[in-house]
């Protein structure tokens, strides 16, 4: 069995969701209509760009940095 990590993005069809598959992936695995799909792995991808840089400290990265090397070497 191959695998091949595919990303594509769920859409509303009716009442319904649905996933379209990549044409490489379709091609790879010689996917017909009517074809039963087992997806083994599906991994929801986080969006985290409203995380990273969130956390304001108003300090530079330089500081953070002295603040941090301080600390090292002490019990």
């Amino acid at each position: 069995m191959l695998f091949m990590e595919a990303e594509t993005v769920v859409r509303k069809w009716g009442n319904s969701l649905g996933i379209v598959l990549p044409r490489e992936l379709v091609a790879m695995q010689n996917i017909k209509e009517g074809d039963v799909l087992s997806l083994p792995i599906v991994i929801k991808k986080a969006d985290l760009s409203k995380v990273f840089g969130s956390i304001k400290t108003g300090m530079s990265g330089q500081k953070f940095k002295d603040m941090a090397r301080e600390g090292w070497g002490k019990d």
